[in-house]
């Protein structure tokens, strides 16, 4: 893996930017943006996701990095049940869901393997190289 220098050039936080576009798509277009409680906690959860990633990217240091990205892993375990209560709830199509399980699910095999180069990467950060 190259040097990255922004956590905007982290596939992961693409991806997980993604996610986001599209649960923000379901609010606008299905009846889910009108259960303002459920629309709050995906708002938060999938918000989260790469919100962890820039924060743990900004931290400098690989094993705050992989902290924060179970951070993230977390959210995604979070926002998966959120679509299913969406759907339970007929506010989103059976289509919609599992586009976006498919998306969390894809997001969060992306933040495992990312976590699992960190842990066996020689690399500890940017905070610790030498300048």
């Amino acid at each position: 893996m190259g040097r990255i220098d922004r956590f905007e050039d982290l596939e992961v936080w693409k991806i997980s930017r993604e996610l986001c576009q599209l649960v923000e798509q379901l609010f606008q277009t299905t009846p889910l943006g009108n259960n303002h409680a459920l629309r709050n906690q995906m708002e938060r959860s999938s918000g989260s996701i790469m919100d962890n990633i820039a924060e743990g990217f900004g931290r400098g240091g690989n094993k705050e990095f992989h902290n924060f990205l179970s951070f993230s892993k977390g959210s995604c375990a979070e926002l998966k049940p959120q679509f299913y209560r969406s759907m339970d709830k007929k506010l989103i199509s059976e289509d919609d869901f599992n586009t976006a399980s498919n998306m969390v699910e894809h997001c969060t095999n992306k933040i495992g393997a990312f976590m699992y180069y960190l842990r066996n990467s020689n690399i500890k950060g940017q905070k610790f190289n030498s300048k």
